[in-house]
């Protein structure tokens, strides 16, 4: 038995060891066709491609669940395609990454943006581009999506010939998953709503949304670990607003610019991210092509910016962590690649690690940890 021991030891181990799978969304209009994958060793930062595992229309956005068995993503409707405008649903299988699709739920508007799951991980939610609305469904015990049990869609006048009325784009659930917040690039506001998920609820603020100045064009959030200040980056003007949060109630307290002066001109922003300190906050623009670099002061939510660092390709999206939080990969639209930087969370400070993922038009990316379950799962 003293000699077996190990043996058990060493089996249940490995038993218990997570897969990690990078998934990444892509725009088919070119030569890519859907969601791809790589297989990740989060010790090395190495990916090796497993290539399409879902063919599917203009899966921009995508948002796994926590145990990871589960993965969701936005269908933008492609020219001539009927079946965009869609969320869609995956099961992810732990041993090979391959994804199976579940079911499609319609988004209840036109070029939805955004997939979020609340921290409950019992409701989805989805942002509509083209006109402002706000659908929440809820997730059911074996992955599917139900029919949104929750629409709204915001009102207001055009703004100008970029801001041609409601553009909701991005969405956040506070830490303690009692409100979420929504923002709306073609109206220049950002949404409040209570939220409960034992009902499941979605109750707009009173009132419902606080404005940003003329032309910033809000389009993602993010919110501190603390709950106390939300941030938003501004596609239009290449800024960030920050917010302090009280009861879901907004303030605007700083707005800082994203790329240097001579650099706003022909830019705009895609993407805001945190590292899960809450102490680096990192903006993708989009004909800069950098990384805008902050740091953030956690007793009053305060950013500097300390550095652009080159994305590494042309109109950097989306960015995403990895789990272990060493790593930061961007994907670079126009670049055909995604892009891994080493990340020093002392200092923010990103350093290409010479890993690039080839893939045309990537959008979202998502990591996901599986556990085995046993054959076919």
């Amino acid at each position: 038995m003293k000699r077996l021991l190990p043996l058990v030891f060493l089996f249940a181990a490995s038993a218990a060891r997570a897969d990690t799978f990078l998934y990444a969304g892509s725009y088919t209009a070119g030569t890519s066709k859907g969601i791809y994958a790589w297989r990740y060793d989060p010790a090395t930062g190495k990916a090796s491609p497993l290539g399409l595992v879902a063919p599917a229309p203009n899966p921009a956005h995508l948002w796994a669940t926590a145990d990871g068995r589960f993965l969701y993503a936005v269908n933008w409707r492609a020219q001539g395609n009927q079946e965009g405008d869609t969320v869609s649903a995956y099961a992810v299988n732990s041993r090979t990454g391959a994804l199976t699709l579940l079911n499609k739920v319609a988004s209840h508007g036109s070029q939805p943006n955004q997939v979020v799951l609340d921290h409950s991980g019992k409701v989805a939610v989805t942002v509509n581009y083209n006109d402002g609305t706000v659908a929440a469904f809820l997730r059911e015990p074996d992955g599917k999506l139900g029919e949104a049990f929750y629409v709204d869609r915001h009102k207001g006048a055009p703004l100008s010939a970029a801001q041609p009325g409601p553009r909701a784009h991005g969405i956040v659930f506070s830490p303690d998953n009692r409100f979420m917040f929504v923002a709306e690039l073609g109206l220049d506001r950002v949404y409040s709503y209570r939220f409960d998920a034992r009902g499941p609820s979605l109750t707009p603020l009173d009132p419902p949304f606080v404005g940003t100045h003329a032309g910033a064009g809000p389009r993602r959030l993010q919110i501190s670990p603390d709950g106390h200040f939300l941030y938003v980056n501004h596609e239009t003007d290449s800024e960030v607003s920050v917010f302090s949060v009280n009861q879901g109630h907004l303030t605007e307290v700083q707005v800082i610019a994203t790329v240097p002066p001579e650099g706003k001109a022909r830019n705009s922003t895609a993407e805001n991210l945190l590292d899960s300190s809450g102490r680096c906050l990192y903006v993708t623009n989009r004909g800069h092509d950098s990384l805008a670099i902050f740091t953030v002061n956690r007793a009053d939510g305060r950013l500097a910016r300390i550095a652009n660092t080159p994305s590494g390709g042309r109109t950097p999206r989306n960015i995403r962590f990895d789990p272990a939080g060493k790593f930061l990969f961007a994907a670079n639209e126009n670049g055909g690649n995604i892009v891994e930087f080493a990340f020093d969370g002392k200092s923010c400070a990103l350093k290409p690690t010479g890993v690039t993922l080839p893939i045309d038009t990537p959008g979202g990316l998502w990591f996901v940890q599986t556990r085995p379950r046993g054959r076919g799962h």
